[in-house]
């Protein structure tokens, strides 16, 4: 979030054909975004639509973020991986 309040201000930006727009600069930095980050767009009908941070309320609304494996890891691999992040963390390779 920006450090100084800031009074309401209005932002134009343009649809593209593609449906996509351009958030910008001070937007961006005020909800705490940047590339790759997930928005979400919440419409509320007595106030209408509202542009947050997107949140994850449980477990299952994580499902895909992370991507797909092409094959399934096995379990010994992600003990050894685990390890070699934590002695990374600890001692700083």
């Amino acid at each position: 979030m920006l450090q100084q309040p800031i009074s309401a201000k209005e932002f134009v930006s343009t649809i593209s054909s593609k449906g996509q727009v351009t958030l910008p600069v001070l937007v961006r930095r005020y909800l705490g975004v940047e590339t790759n980050d997930k928005v979400a767009f919440v419409i509320e009908p007595a106030e209408g639509v509202k542009l947050t941070q997107a949140r994850y309320p449980d477990i299952h609304s994580l499902k895909g973020a992370a991507g797909i494996l092409k094959q399934p890891t096995k379990w010994k691999e992600i003990k050894k991986i685990a390890y070699e992040d934590r002695l990374e963390n600890k001692y700083g390779k």
